[in-house]
C-alpha cells in the first residue's frame, strides 16, 4: 500500500504530476475540438475523449511492464510493425489518395505511427548490444541505417513524407546519442543539402513538391496550394495576445481554415485562446519533454538512456514540426499535434511513448531504492 496504507503501492508509484499534466493537455485539446465543431461534442470531441482516456489507461498498464521486456522485445516488435507496413502496401485501405491504413474491422490502424516508438527501441537495442570499441567503425552505422531506411522507404511509398521524416529523425537521434562521430552527421547533412534538388524533382510526389514550393513562395498560389498556410496565419494573427474567446473563432467556424480539427488544430486554438494559449501548450509540452530527459539522465543502462532520450525527442519533433508547419515556418507535411489534433493513432503513439518512459522511470526509482 501507498501513503497511510490507503493508496495501492502500484498507483502511488506512478508519476502523477506528469499524468495530471498530460490530462490537462488532453482536456484542453477536447475544448479545441468541441469549439471546432461549433460547440458540439460530435463528431470529434466525444471520440477523441474516449480514445484519450482508453489510451491513457493503456499507458499506465505499459508503465508496469519491466524495462527488460522492452529491450528483449525491441527487434520482434520492429519485425512485426515492418510486416504490417508491407501488408499496408499489399492490402491497405486507401483514403484521401494515400494507402496508409490496415482495416481491422473494429479499428483502422496506421502501422507507420507505431514505427515511431518502435524504431527508437530497435536502434537503442542495437547500440546496447554493440561493443563500445565498435562505435566509431562502419559496422556501427550501416545496420542502424538499414533499420531506419526500410520502414522510412515503405512509408514514403504510401506516400507519407511527414511520418517518414519522423521515423528517420527518431532513429538518427539514437545514433547521435549513441556516440556516432559528429563528422558523419555533418557530412550527411551536406550530402542531403546537395541532393535536395534531385529529391524535390524526382523523388517527391507532385503534391509534396507543391508543398515545398509553397513553403518557399507562399504567395505564389494563395487560393490553391498556399491556401492552408494563408488561412492558418490569418487565424493565428487574428487571435492576438488573448484570443477572440472560446467558441468565438471565425476562421474555423466559417470553414475558411481547412483541417481545423486535425493538422491545423493549433491555429483553431490560437484564434480563440491567442498567444497565451499557445504559450500554455509550449510550456506544458516543454515540462513533459524535460521530465523525459530527466528519466534518461537517471537511467542506469545504455538501452534505457538511449530509449528515454529518443522518445522525449520524438515528442519534441511532433510538437516542433506541427507548430512550425502551422505558422508557415516549415512545409505542410501532415504531422499532428499530440493530444490536440483529432486522431486516434497519433494519440496512441504518444501514449505508447509515455508508457515506455514511465516504465523506465519506475525501474530507475526501484534501482534508487536499492
Amino acid at each position: 500500500m501507498g501513503p497511510a496504507g490507503v493508496v495501492p503501492a502500484q498507483l502511488a508509484q506512478l508519476p502523477w504530476r506528469i499524468i495530471f499534466l498530460v490530462i490537462a493537455i488532453g482536456v484542453f485539446g477536447l475544448l479545441v475540438l468541441y469549439s471546432a465543431a461549433s460547440g458540439n461534442i460530435r463528431p470529434w470531441a466525444l471520440n477523441q475523449g474516449t480514445r484519450f482516456f482508453i489510451f491513457l489507461a493503456m499507458a499506465i498498464v505499459l508503465s508496469r511492464i519491466p524495462e527488460s521486456f522492452w529491450a528483449m522485445g525491441a527487434f520482434p516488435l520492429y519485425i512485426a510493425v515492418l510486416l504490417m507496413l508491407i501488408f499496408v502496401e499489399l492490402l491497405g485501405a486507401v483514403a484521401g489518395g494515400s494507402q496508409r491504413w490496415l482495416d481491422l474491422g473494429f479499428i483502422r490502424l496506421q502501422p507507420s505511427e507505431l514505427m515511431k516508438p518502435v524504431i527508437v527501441l530497435a536502434c537503442a537495442r542495437f547500440y546496447e548490444l554493440l561493443p563500445a570499441a565498435e562505435i566509431r567503425r562502419f559496422g556501427a552505422i550501416w545496420p542502424a541505417a538499414v533499420l531506419i531506411g526500410l520502414p522510412a522507404g515503405l512509408v514514403m511509398l504510401q506516400p507519407d513524407l511527414g511520418t517518414a521524416l519522423m521515423i528517420t529523425a527518431g532513429g538518427i537521434t539514437v545514433m547521435f546519442l549513441a556516440g556516432i562521430p559528429l563528422r558523419l552527421f555533418i557530412g550527411g547533412a551536406l550530402a542531403l543539402a546537395v541532393s535536395i534538388p534531385i529529391i524535390v524533382n524526382y523523388v517527391l510526389h507532385d503534391y509534396q513538391r507543391k508543398r515545398v514550393l509553397t513553403f518557399l513562395y507562399p504567395e505564389s498560389d494563395p487560393l490553391g496550394t498556399g491556401y492552408h498556410i494563408s488561412q492558418s496565419k490569418i487565424a493565428i494573427g487574428s487571435g492576438g495576445w488573448f484570443g477572440k474567446g472560446f467558441l468565438q473563432g471565425t476562421q474555423s467556424h466559417l470553414d475558411y481554415l481547412p483541417e481545423g480539427h486535425t493538422d491545423f488544430a493549433l491555429a483553431t486554438m490560437m484564434e480563440e485562446w491567442g498567444f497565451m494559449g499557445g504559450l500554455f501548450l509550449i510550456v506544458a509540452f516543454g515540462m513533459l519533454i524535460k521530465w523525459g530527459i530527466g528519466v534518461s539522465v537517471r537511467s542506469n543502462s545504455r538501452f534505457s538512456r538511449l530509449t528515454a532520450a529518443a522518445l522525449s525527442a520524438t515528442i519534441f519533433y511532433y510538437c516542433a514540426i506541427n507548430m512550425a508547419m502551422v505558422m508557415g515556418l516549415a512545409p505542410v507535411v501532415g504531422v499532428p499535434l499530440p493530444l490536440i489534433s483529432f486522431g486516434g493513432t497519433a494519440t496512441m503513439t504518444f501514449m505508447i511513448c509515455l508508457g515506455i518512459l514511465m516504465s523506465i522511470d519506475r525501474q530507475n526509482r526501484k534501482v534508487a531504492r536499492w
